[in-house]
C-alpha cells in the first residue's frame, strides 16, 4: 500500500516539475514526505531508503 502510493506520488511529482507547476509540486511533496515517514515508521521500507527518497524529493523541489 504504502510502496504503491510513494511510486504515485513520485510520477505526479516529477510532472510537476517538468511542467513548472510550483502549487502542485510543492503540494505533492508534502503528501510524499509524509506517506514516506509512515511507510518507515510501520517498517514498510528501510529507514535509510526512507531517507534516500526524502533527499529526492528535496532535489527535485529544489529544480523549480
Amino acid at each position: 500500500r504504502y510502496k504503491s502510493s510513494i511510486k504515485t506520488h513520485f510520477r505526479c511529482l516529477k510532472e510537476s516539475v517538468s511542467t513548472g507547476d510550483t502549487e502542485t509540486a510543492a503540494d505533492t511533496a508534502k503528501k510524499l514526505t509524509s506517506t514516506i515517514d509512515k511507510a518507515a515508521a510501520r517498517h514498510a521500507i528501510h529507514s535509510n531508503n526512507a531517507a534516500r527518497k526524502k533527499s529526492r524529493v528535496a532535489r527535485l523541489l529544489s529544480q523549480l
